[in-house]
């Protein structure tokens, strides 16, 4: 409660030195974390301190105080839904013996989360995305530990956009200039609205299956699935060691188009093992922090007249 009223009295300060509200929220964040409140109370409190409220307690309410919201309340629920995230806030309710309106505060309010696609996430990297993040690098760090094949029969892959024309980065339009030259003027320029989507798939002796999406089409489960099947023969051809004993692993991220069912059940008939990918954790992914980075950097600053001209890099 203590902290609540901190962060409260915090925002009575935004208010009082015209700060917005988005970045008094943005503020707390940083400051409590985890414990922050919620997008909605903060809001609510700005609003009532911007237009003169004063005190930053609750209110006297009349009947018996609320007791609901305790610890021992917070980690039972927390604990259920980490258990089964399909639970509906009456079952929540029924389960801790607590009010309905008071499970809803604590899963919003509390633990900041949220009912998406019938089940509950979080709103941001919190506890739950945390965690799974942390079980991830705990499960790769174990195996790769105790089979020194693991790192070398993983095959990662995903997508990327290319363009006809991307603009070099700061480091790469930098000059050598004496102390008492002007700065090289560098033209305003945009990167080119033409682009084509590339897939790669490799392995840490390079890359195992390219290919650019078609004109037309998009990247959703029915191309993807095609894109497994075309990975599978490339894997057949090149990395024979790994099809003949069926030993490769795939690694790819959580887009829908790669965990659609009919991707899945693909995966599934053909005994292919699958690795975990944490949630909104593209530092964890091999495509996004190394391989397209560095793919992509000497084709700064270059214009290609074509789509085509795009696909003959080599």
């Amino acid at each position: 409660m203590e902290n609540i009223v901190e962060q409260r009295v915090c925002l009575k300060f935004c208010v009082s030195n015209d700060i917005s509200c988005g970045e008094s929220l943005k503020m707390l964040r940083n400051t409590y974390g985890e414990s922050c409140i919620s997008k909605t109370r903060a809001y609510e409190w700005y609003k009532a301190f911007k237009e003169g409220r004063e005190v930053v307690v609750d209110l006297p309410r009349s009947g018996r105080p609320s007791t609901a919201t305790i610890k021992e309340n917070i980690d039972k629920i927390k604990k259920l839904v980490l258990e089964n995230r399909r639970m509906s806030l009456r079952e929540l309710a029924s389960e801790v013996n607590i009010s309905f309106k008071s499970v809803h505060n604590i899963l919003i309010d509390i633990l900041g989360m949220k009912r998406v696609a019938a089940r509950l996430v979080p709103k941001e990297l919190n506890f739950v995305q945390r965690a799974q993040r942390k079980h991830v690098a705990e499960d790769m760090v174990s195996r790769a530990s105790t089979d020194p094949t693991f790192m070398k029969r993983i095959i990662t892959g995903d997508e990327t956009w290319v363009y006809e024309y991307d603009m070099q980065t700061s480091q790469q339009s930098s000059e050598w200039r004496l102390e008492n030259e002007p700065k090289p003027k560098k033209p305003r320029q945009s990167r080119s609205k033409i682009k084509v989507m590339l897939t790669v798939f490799f392995d840490y002796r390079g890359v195992v299956h390219s290919e650019f999406l078609p004109k037309g089409e998009t990247v959703n489960k029915e191309y993807y699935l095609g894109v497994m099947k075309r990975l599978r023969e490339s894997i057949r051809r090149k990395r024979p060691d790994l099809w003949q004993h069926n030993s490769w692993m795939l690694h790819h991220d959580n887009a829908p188009s790669h965990t659609a069912i009919i991707v899945k059940e693909f995966l599934a008939k053909n005994s292919t093992k699958v690795l975990d990918q944490a949630p909104y954790s593209p530092d964890m992914a091999p495509s996004d922090f190394f391989l397209f980075p560095k793919l992509k950097l000497p084709l700064r600053g270059k214009r290609f007249e074509s789509i085509e001209a795009i696909k003959k890099i080599r």
